[in-house]
């Protein structure tokens, strides 16, 4: 779906971090470093014309996708995979994969409906991003190796109900 007419590209954007000097576990807003981020975001994404730039609630992607535009659409669908994070650092996941998959599946399909042929931001988290990735990928939950550094840009092609991951986990404004 490269080159092809009517593709709509869809780049996932895991927010900017928010955990350097956390205080707030429940929503922390952007750290320093992840409002440094989020502007080298900004810049790369003032180089390439935006339809549309969507958002989880979350403090830490609104204030990522502002940096981008002030016209930020608010979709709960995006927000992070219900999880606890233990006191050892460890992870208990408590949303299944599929119901993730199904949410963020919905969201990106309106996004397609909504935006055809566009580029179109939406800025999430990074295990409900990795989900939707596996699933698109028709991998197995848990078995794309790989989580998403923050303000990295993934990026699926969608034309009708045709989705191919187009980019995954792109740092190079970074860099």
């Amino acid at each position: 779906l490269i080159g092809v007419e009517g593709v709509t590209k869809i780049w996932l954007v895991r927010h900017a971090d928010c955990y350097q000097s956390m205080t707030d576990r429940t929503d922390p807003p952007l750290s320093e470093l992840g409002r440094d981020q989020a502007a080298l975001l900004a810049g790369r994404m003032g180089q390439v014309e935006l339809a549309a730039v969507y958002s989880s609630p979350y403090q830490r992607a609104m204030e990522t996708a502002k940096a981008i535009s002030y016209d930020v659409r608010v979709d709960d669908r995006l927000v992070e995979m219900a999880l606890v994070v233990n006191d050892d650092g460890t992870l208990d996941f408590r949303e299944p994969p599929s119901d993730v998959i199904e949410r963020m599946t919905a969201v990106v399909d309106e996004i397609v409906t909504s935006h055809p042929g566009q580029r179109v931001v939406a800025v999430s988290h990074g295990a409900a991003i990795m989900a939707y990735l596996t699933d698109v990928l028709h991998l197995e939950p848990g078995h794309l190796r790989m989580y998403p550094y923050y303000t990295s840009i993934s990026v699926v092609r969608a034309l009708g109900d045709r989705r191919m991951v187009g980019a995954l986990g792109d740092v190079a404004h970074l860099e």
